[in-house]
């Protein structure tokens, strides 16, 4: 029995390590064929990452947010990385059945901790594949959020870990048997009933149980390590190597998630200068070799957990986008295609091979075939991704926010959508008329400029214009910057006019743009139209820049080591794009400006006592995260803490709200594009809503209540909701409580008190 334990355990093991030696080098290589990355953006504060990394590690802060999977993930983890030794006692015990580790191995503390560990991680390995069964795709369908992962690999890493858990605890028990612990020993707290059972044996029969259990835990071990060795894609178990640098390498030092700005265009690590561009510069992602090299290793890294899956609003209502299935696929093809592209294949910028015959002979005929595949196409033509999971992604951030290993979905989804946009012109027609009118008119309706300024007209006081009634903005405490809904659509007007006649109540010093604005450009930079938002991001800049006049031009108007403008004049945001925009996107096009929105203002004259909620508003009311407020920007508490003030209302939050809120449907550009596949989002969110019969649905975002009011009005067009419901702006129900309804003189009084003197 010990000699052929010794032979099946070693050649296993020979084997096993010169495979995963091989994979190891392998994905090395096919991460490399990524584009570089602009110079120090993966790699600056060295100490931070690492301290990020420890954080999301040992503290499993993503996924602990999953309650007991985390918790029982946190076990398994752990114990892969510290049972090393007890690999090592079994090669030991293959040769000498009795054989401990010198030094530690008696060590009573290690004993104890080897007991827990083990004890912890077969327990914690038995409740995810438990939860796994209670969720399998054939019980829940589409639901599950397993749904399109690779089963077979799955059950094999779970049933691994599971024997040997279990083989670690037999041999404790085994081992204790053997060294004849007659009593209650604290260092087999765990196994000592294992110890009592194998107590009567006698020495040989306990020898071979030792030599098979030796085997069965080395060769399960090495059997899962040439599994891997074959098998590149396997990220189910390779995450747990992989899983490393992707978080140290993650977009953000500081351990924020890849959400709120987008990053720049760049071309060969370089960003693409769109007044002049290089003759070699690759706009967007037309093959997999462009993404860069952190894309290719997102794709390898990632688990097939499915937790992007079960939250993105294009899966659940029907559509054709997983971002769990987009990953896997990009992964599949990057690894298929990756034997073409280190052979030197792959096609310049004028379509022509850069290798020739004699280079590609010894590349394999599945590796030639994958490199025929068009990266974006239909199944017709064979395509990787199709073009309707593309157009369908919101670019709520759901699945970056839920990811437990920090992949980058959204960034990978608009570099592909660059190219299809720039390069292609193939996008959903109907967006083409919003970029038109973005072209010509700088707004998506395609409105007048002198059309702005209509709504001002519609309220009993003056709202100063910068240029008009302002020569610059030194004179006033806040621009209010209204965004092109909160000037031109009809239902966010009415948030535009109550959030200034609150500002007004409240005494506080504000202007708006005279007109010239234009749209930020967040719809066209989502949709993949870069060189349009630069155009209209650098025009809206120089226009900003010029009403701060000196308050915010001298000496550059930043100081270069907080990166925090020298001026307080700040910008205030009813809609959350235009928030995102200008505060995180902007300074990509040197625009550094303090930008809030306008609940974080709202709750802060609240707490002031500038404004003071009075009349009741009554009934039941849900809140709305959307998703550039929430997610992207971690807006969370003031919109709640404003409703709470307000007397009357009974607030209940729906089953997916703060970091698990569920789209509305209008982001990435969706707002302009028809949704012919599936339920329609806002409808899936109203539906929740209307689950809690609510008498008001609240949100923070002229988008949202565009997309949440259209879905109420089809409801009660089809009696599913009842007629007095209402769907408003936190800023709306904040005034009608502020307000006396039945003396709108009133309303002017709190304006009398002592203005608060402009920030210096």
């Amino acid at each position: 029995m010990q000699l052929a334990a010794i032979i099946v355990s070693l050649v296993l093991t020979v084997v096993g390590v010169a495979l995963i030696a091989r994979a190891v080098a392998e994905i090395y290589r096919f991460v490399k064929l990524g584009a570089p990355v602009p110079a120090g953006s993966r790699t600056d504060d060295p100490r931070a990452r690492t301290l990020t990394l420890a954080k999301e590690f040992l503290g499993h802060t993503r996924m602990n947010r999953w309650g007991v999977v985390g918790f029982a993930h946190w076990f398994v983890a752990i114990g892969f990385l510290t049972l090393g030794l007890t690999i090592v006692n079994a090669y030991g015990q293959l040769f000498q059945a009795d054989w401990i580790i010198p030094g530690i191995g008696t060590f009573l503390p290690y004993e104890i901790y080897i007991e827990f560990i083990a004890l912890a991680t077969t327990a914690g390995i038995l409740v995810l594949i438990a939860i796994r069964l209670l969720n399998l795709p054939s019980r829940a369908g589409r639901k599950s959020r397993f749904a399109g992962s690779t089963a077979w690999q799955a059950y094999f890493v779970e049933y691994v870990i599971l024997t040997i858990g279990l083989a670690i605890l037999i041999l404790r028990g085994l081992e204790g048997a053997l060294h004849h612990v007659d009593s209650y020993d604290p260092a087999y707290w765990v196994s000592y009933p294992l110890v009592l059972a194998f107590k009567g044996l006698s020495l040989g029969t306990l020898q071979n149980l030792v030599y098979l259990t030796a085997m069965i835990k080395l060769g399960v071990t090495m059997i899962w390590a040439i599994t891997l060795g074959l098998n590149t894609t396997m990220g189910v178990a390779w995450h747990r190597f992989l899983a490393f640098p992707n978080i140290w390498f993650k977009r953000k030092s500081d351990g924020g998630t890849a959400l709120g700005a987008l990053l720049p265009m760049t071309s060969g690590g370089k960003e693409i200068d769109f007044e002049d561009p290089g003759d070699d510069d690759v706009f967007g992602v037309s093959q997999v070799e462009q993404f860069s090299w952190k894309g290719i290793l997102d794709f390898s890294t990632c688990t097939e957990c499915g937790r992007c899956q079960s939250q993105c609003p294009a899966w659940n209502t029907g559509k054709p986008l997983s971002p769990k299935l987009l990953i896997m696929s990009l992964r599949d093809h990057a690894h298929a295609k990756a034997p073409y592209l280190l052979a030197g294949g792959g096609k310049s910028m004028e379509g022509e091979e850069k290798a020739s015959a004699e280079q590609l002979a010894g590349v394999p005929a599945a590796a030639l075939a994958e490199a025929e595949r068009p990266l974006i196409g239909t199944l017709e033509e064979n395509g990787v991704i199709d073009p309707d999971v593309l157009w369908s992604c919101t670019t709520c951030g759901a699945c970056v926010e839920q990811c437990p290993v920090d992949i980058e979905h959204i960034d990978h989804i608009v570099d592909m959508r660059r190219y299809q946009v720039m390069i292609e012109s193939s996008f959903p027609s109907e967006a083409g008329t919003m970029l038109k009118n973005l072209e010509k008119k700088g707004n998506p309706w395609g409105l007048q400029k002198k059309q702005r300024l209509e709504w001002t007209k519609e309220v009993d006081f003056e709202v100063p214009v910068v240029g008009r009634d302002v020569e610059d903005l030194s004179e006033v405490d806040y621009l209010y910057w209204v965004g092109c809904a909160g000037a031109l659509e009809d239902r966010a007007k009415k948030t535009t006019k109550a959030f200034a006649e609150l500002l007004h109540i409240a005494g506080v010093k504000f202007a708006i743009m005279g007109g010239d604005e234009k749209c930020t450009g967040d719809s066209a930079r989502r949709l993949g139209n870069e060189p349009l938002f630069q155009q209209l991001g650098q025009e809206n800049v120089a226009m900003l820049n010029m009403a701060y006049g000196e308050s915010l031009n001298e000496d550059g108007g930043v100081d270069p080591e907080t990166r925090k403008p020298k001026s307080s004049k700040k910008i205030v945001a009813t809609c959350p794009h235009c928030f995102n925009t200008i505060a995180n996107e902007y300074p990509q096009l040197g625009g550094e400006y303090e930008v809030i929105h306008h609940t974080q203002l709202l709750q802060h004259l609240i707490d002031e006592e500038k404004l003071i909620p009075v009349t009741p508003v009554e009934g039941l009311i849900t809140y709305h995260d959307p998703c550039y407020l929430g997610r992207h920007n971690k807006v969370y508490t003031p919109p709640r803490e404003i409703i709470a003030k307000v007397p009357g209302l009974r607030n209940e939050e729906m089953h997916r709200h703060k970091e698990r809120g569920f789209c509305c449907g209008a982001g990435g550009a969706r707002m302009w594009m028809e949704e012919r596949i599936g339920k329609r989002i806002n409808n899936e969110r109203v539906d929740e809503a209307l689950s809690l019969n609510p008498d008001i649905v609240s949100t923070a975002c002229p988008f949202c209540l565009v997309m949440l009011t259209d879905s109420v009005n089809g409801k009660k067009n089809d009696g599913k909701a009842k007629e007095s419901l209402q769907v408003v702006d936190v800023a709306q129900l904040l005034l009608d409580s502020v307000r006396t309804p039945s003396d709108p003189e009133d309303t002017a009084e709190p304006a009398a008190e002592p203005e608060p003197e402009p920030a210096a």
